[in-house]
């Protein structure tokens, strides 16, 4: 075609093709905020903030803040959420531009992702730890599927009396919650087994009829079914979603996207659901936070009240912290006037809570031949014989299994495995040793044995090692020689084998880790169950028995006292009104003395003042910091504290070499000791120290 030919084509024609990239391979930038800031998924702690890349000319509709993106990151594809949109970066050199929009599904709200990073710099970890926990992983159909349209009749009002008339603030703390106001409470709930979940709901639907949402978060998967059938009668099908890791990934994500598109203004679930992206919240609740299952296992280990406090403070929503017991933590608020106390009369609390009597645990076997098989007072055992008159009784035992721990019966020595550890590595020939000769296997030594403890499984099974799992049938004292055995701590199904002795025409039903009941018909049966799994009973128990007060109140933990009320009370709120309760331990006790009066109140003033004492959370703010000892102790060298910290320890913490160090500082240099850690494990891991330092902020287990 020559030139002439040119000038008779149209303009179009000779214009330069449409691209989307320039003359350099590199992309065209949108035309307008061409910058996108992005999380980054990378766990390491000194790379803890956004980088900026291009937006792509192609990619402009569809990366809106919020979004899943892929991103390259020091030379690999890693995934990403885009945080923002901007004119401009601070970047002198050229930006790498966005690979792909994993989805134009705004998952990450600016509430949400203002939250996270709050909670990283709360326990010193970095965003993309607690975004991984906030944001349930994509499930590609589910986001695909059209959302259901739901026309909802208007709720219907209550015919019933509102629960919350029992507590004298009660109905003022629902007030201020339907006139969108922000109360902050600590609710002190009456016994019942089903009072806490309706007076639940409705403190959710008085937040839905003021025009605001709702998150409520319960330890575990009994206690959502339990809330979510009241919520289902007082708030109406259609209102609230459940969320529980049991409903499987593609339920679990369909449920939250109902959330994050607002069809729902109501969740209730475990942990996870404190991050649930409520549009317009406007209160935030806890069930039962002295519950070890609201500690997160996994980095940067939030607990879930902290995090529901910080989320209430940031959005200006409601918060109540609820439980038949109360934590020290709790209290703690009520000191400083953050949150205010619901507390019913001691009237109401004496005509609706159990009779508790304390028994000893040996001064009356002998009264009874029946209670010396079940290994029970006499006092208990009248209890359940009555209460099985008229229907079903419970009986909490400490420990799960058959008999969990043995000893001697001769001289009680703790009964250890006398076997060889299943599998040793060789050790490497020496080089400079020349060829080494085979070498017959030497016997295994005291040095050499698992040591692991044994227990039982049953009545005619022979002792096991709970360690290396296998069957130790010729065992002997190492103390006396004696193979005979004897039980240190007795199980629930022994203690189950035992009652069904003891009540022959019983049905003897167990609860715990094999399988958790969630209810009980109001029948006579036997229920036996380990703290927390203990089911509702319809119409409630007859009586109860709670075993071996021992074992909670001796165990080695600085919350052992606050967390045997804390149980006791949970199985004593399943009780009917003035049913019989037998705890075995001493009257003399403070904690027996807080269930015999039902007065959670002065314990937690009691524990909180001796903490503050003692210098422990929640009067102080501690860290520890665990792994190999010469990485603790070179962290503890480099790390910036601040003026007023106070190191205790290292101490070992187990057999295998790792250390354990403490630091405690005021209430008001919580952050700067989260920032002060936080920074040296970031110098670490831009070192590329190989041995890592788990580092915690407020554990639940200092002790």
């Amino acid at each position: 075609m020559t030139d002439s030919d040119d000038a008779l084509l149209p303009l179009d024609a000779v214009r330069p093709p449409a691209s989307s990239k320039d003359t350099k391979g590199a992309p065209a930038p949108a035309p307008e905020r061409p910058v996108a800031r992005v999380a980054v998924d990378s766990p390491l702690p000194h790379l803890d903030r956004l980088f900026d890349y291009l937006v792509p000319d192609s990619m402009h509709e569809t990366a809106e803040p919020g979004v899943r993106v892929r991103v390259r990151f020091a030379g690999k594809l890693v995934d990403g959420f885009l945080l923002e949109r901007a004119d401009e970066s601070d970047h002198d050199g050229r930006l790498m531009p966005l690979e792909r929009v994993v989805s134009p599904e705004r998952v990450l709200t600016p509430e949400i992702a203002g939250l996270a990073r709050a909670v990283a710099d709360r326990y010193a970890g970095t965003l993309t730890d607690v975004l991984r926990l906030a944001v349930p992983p994509r499930h590609a159909k589910a986001e695909s599927e059209e959302p259901a349209k739901q026309d909802l009749p208007p709720a219907e009002p209550s015919q019933t009396e509102s629960a919350w008339n029992a507590y004298p603030t009660g109905p003022s703390f629902l007030g201020a919650l339907r006139d969108g106001r922000a109360p902050r409470a600590v609710w002190s709930a009456l016994p019942g087994a089903r009072g806490w979940a309706g007076a639940t709901a409705e403190a959710v639907r008085a937040t839905l009829d003021g025009g605001r949402g709702a998150v409520v978060v319960v330890p575990d998967g009994k206690d959502v079914a339990l809330a979510d059938g009241e919520f289902a009668r007082v708030l109406g099908p259609g209102r609230h979603v459940a969320l529980t890791a049991d409903l499987g990934p593609a339920e679990r994500y369909r449920r939250w996207l109902k959330v994050l598109r607002g069809q729902v203004r109501a969740v209730v679930g475990t942990r996870a659901a404190m991050f649930a992206p409520v549009a317009d919240l406007g209160l935030v609740a806890i069930w039962d936070d002295g519950d070890d299952l609201h500690a997160e296992r996994l980095a940067p280990y939030p607990h879930a009240r902290e995090v529901l406090g910080l989320r209430a403070h940031r959005t200006g929503a409601a918060m109540l912290i609820g439980g038949y017991a109360r934590t020290a933590e709790a209290t703690q608020l009520i000191a400083s006037g953050w949150a205010r106390p619901i507390v019913a009369a001691r009237t109401t609390i004496r005509g609706l809570g159990p009779r508790v009597r304390p028994a000893g645990e040996d001064a009356e076997l002998a009264k009874d031949q029946a209670a010396r098989q079940a290994r029970l007072p006499s006092l208990a055992w009248r209890a359940l014989r009555h209460g099985l008159e008229s229907g079903p009784v419970l009986v909490q035992v400490p420990r799960r299994g058959y008999l969990p721990a043995l000893a001697c019966r001769h001289c009680r020595t703790p009964a250890r495995c006398a076997l060889p550890p299943t599998r040793r590595t060789a050790l490497p020939p020496d080089p400079h040793a020349g060829t080494a000769l085979p070498m017959p296997e030497a016997p295994a030594e005291a040095g050499h044995l698992c040591h692991g403890p044994l227990a039982l499984r049953g009545g005619h099974a022979a002792p096991y090692c709970r360690w290396c799992g296998r069957v130790d049938a010729d065992w002997r004292c190492s103390s006396c020689g004696s193979p005979r055995l004897r039980a240190v701590v007795t199980g629930a199904r022994r203690t189950a084998e035992e009652l069904g002795r003891a009540f022959p025409s019983v049905q003897v039903r167990t609860s715990g880790r094999d399988g958790v009941l969630a209810t009980v018909p109001a029948t006579r049966a036997l229920v036996v169950a380990t703290p927390g799994a203990e089911p509702v009973a319809e119409g409630g128990y007859a009586a109860a028995v709670l075993l071996d007060g021992w074992a909670l109140l001796g165990r080695a933990d600085l919350r052992a006292g606050e967390e045997a009320v804390r149980r006791w009370m949970n199985a004593a709120a399943l009780l009917r009104p003035s049913a019989e309760l037998v705890v075995l331990g001493d009257a003399a006790l403070p904690a027996v003395q807080a269930l015999l009066r039902w007065d959670p109140v002065t314990h937690a003033e009691r524990e909180l003042g001796d903490r503050a004492e003692l210098g422990f959370p929640p009067a102080v703010r501690m860290a520890t910091l665990t792994g190999v000892a010469s990485a603790v102790r070179q962290m503890l060298d480099e790390v910036r504290l601040p003026p007023d910290a106070e190191v205790l320890g290292p101490v070992p913490v187990d057999e295998a070499g790792q250390e354990r160090a403490m630091i405690r500082v005021r209430r008001s240099g919580g952050a700067a000791l989260s920032a002060a850690l936080k920074g040296a494990s970031g110098v670490r891991a831009a070192r590329k120290t190989p041995d890592v330092v788990k580092v915690s902020v407020d554990p639940l287990d200092l002790i």
